[in-house]
């Protein structure tokens, strides 16, 4: 009775406004913890212990169709269950990709690094914003002590930076922080006073430098691709020749973008000799270094990145190699005098008052496009603080010498045909089914090669073993791009990519 007594009491003090009574919360929190609790139990299960035993499948196949009808994605006008919303929980697990899974090999990022995770658990339980010291006073100082880190391995003696939702996103403001530093007033007066500006990268660059140069205005018919060298890399010779074209059209050339690292074979521009030519025809130098940065951190795999230091901006993602977690992207800027800021800055007045009582210099969210920005450094810091340096270097020269291990058993095998030496952690490769081995090399060869990958992929999807990516490239016909990157891969791991290839390519 005393709980009726309440709910009178209540009904008697309730303030009503437009018919919505204001007293007390809405939300059963009671219920939610439980349901935050039973829901963890799900994951720590079923994705963290899971993780890496190889018994697992790495993906539960499902096409479109059959997966919408087995989720039940329609939204209702009453909320559901908690056993049934507990229930949707196992089956979104059971139906996604296990990145952390060994054998999971499919893009530039896998594993599971359980310190970033605790990182990740963190912030999403927070749920912070990066942009002003009072409302993220710890990520901002965490953010600022993770890019001096990496600043100080790229040989910088100072510089800036921020992190952002992907090397794309990083490429991105690299161009345009690079194109408002060849005409500030760009920022003011928009593009029509402009000359043609024209930027190179090579034939082997990512994607996002044609998508960057449609989104800011400058076009892709003006993005110069420079020829690479067998190896994948710009030869130095061809940007000096397209440097001197450009200039010869009556276009204005700005910027150079090398990579370290590239997204198919892994290879290294040579960083030195292309800023010789940049510091020759005054060009910012941008190193996308999204995929190939982390070997930074090995003393013994540094030089694949020889030269960098001379690099105006870089990119640089610690989700890839060193299992940060996705995202976590940094843009790294030699400059020291503001440029990110006056470049992005739009002045905010109810964000960035400058009259606040803390040193204001710490609201760093106008060096950003994004007005909302997730704590990513958060998780590589958290990481490196466990690991120490040491154990992240050894994570980049073990996975350097797995993919070194899988090259020379290649090597070995019948049937299996080595595209190129590695450089780094990409293994690019043909498998060629005992069916063409007597063929003569000719067009229908090639032709029928090029269906087996896919062939393959289907099959090892549909069976859940593994994951490994394909691709035609450069006048080649598909081929296998398998990377290692995950501590959780082993020697073994290795041997049974081969043997899996074999075993489901049998008949083809």
């Amino acid at each position: 009775s005393t709980c009726k007594q309440e709910m009178l009491q209540k009904k008697n003090n309730a303030v009503l406004v437009d018919g919505v009574i204001l007293n007390g919360p809405i939300m059963d929190s009671k219920a939610g913890e439980k349901f935050v609790e039973e829901a963890y139990k799900i994951i720590m299960k079923e994705v963290i212990q899971k993780a890496n035993d190889v018994r697992e499948k790495v993906c539960e196949w499902q096409a479109p169709e059959t997966l919408k009808q087995i989720l039940d994605l329609e939204m209702r006008d009453t909320g559901e269950s908690h056993q049934q919303l507990l229930q949707l929980c196992q089956d979104v697990i059971k139906y996604s990709v296990k990145t952390s899974h060994p054998r999971f090999f499919n893009q530039l990022y896998a594993g599971t690094d359980y310190y970033s995770l605790v990182a990740r658990f963190i912030t999403e339980a927070l749920n912070p914003s990066v942009y002003t010291y009072e409302v993220s006073p710890v990520f901002l100082l965490v953010e600022e002590a993770v890019i001096k880190k990496m600043i100080e391995f790229i040989g910088w003696e100072e510089g800036d930076g921020i992190f952002n939702p992907g090397g794309s996103v990083s490429n991105m403001y690299a161009m345009n922080l690079a194109r408002y530093k060849f005409c500030p007033e760009i920022k003011e007066k928009g593009l029509s006073g402009l000359p043609r500006l024209v930027l190179f990268t090579s034939e082997e660059c990512h994607y996002s430098m044609k998508k960057a140069a449609s989104f800011l205005g400058i076009g892709t018919e003006n993005v110069y691709f420079i020829k690479t060298d067998d190896r994948g890399k710009m030869i130095p010779e061809e940007l000096e020749k397209q440097v001197q074209r450009a200039r010869k059209e009556g276009s204005a050339p700005f910027l150079v973008c090398a990579t370290a690292g590239t997204t198919v074979l892994g290879a290294f521009d040579p960083l030195d000799k292309i800023a010789d030519t940049c510091e020759k025809h005054g060009l910012w130098l941008h190193v996308d270094a999204s995929w190939g940065g982390s070997a930074l951190i090995s003393r013994k795999h540094c030089r694949l990145l020889h030269g960098i230091h001379r690099a105006d901006s870089v990119a640089w993602n610690p989700h890839k190699m060193l299992l940060a977690g996705v995202q976590c992207c940094a843009l790294l800027v030699k400059d020291n005098s503001g440029l990110l800021k006056k470049c992005y800055s739009a002045k905010a007045a109810y964000l960035f008052q400058q009259d606040k009582f803390y040193d204001v210099s710490y609201d760093t969210g106008d060096k950003s496009i994004q007005c909302s920005r997730r704590p990513d450094a958060f998780k590589f810091w958290l990481m490196w603080k466990a690991l120490g340096t040491r154990s992240l270097e050894e994570r980049v020269n073990r996975a350097l010498a797995l993919a070194r291990y899988l090259a020379e058993e290649i090597k070995k095998r019948e049937g299996f045909q080595l595209i190129l030496e590695p450089e780094y952690a990409n293994v690019c490769f043909w498998y060629i089914p005992p069916s063409l081995r007597k063929m003569e090399d000719g067009s229908e060869f090639w032709q029928k090669l090029h269906q087996v990958a896919p062939k393959i992929k289907e099959r090892m999807m549909k069976k859940g073993s593994m994951m490994l990516g394909y691709q035609p490239h450069q006048g080649k016909v598909n081929f296998f791009r398998q990377v290692v990157i995950s501590p959780h891969v082993s020697r073994e791991d290795m041997d049974f990519l081969l043997d899996e290839i074999e075993l489901l390519a049998k008949d083809l």
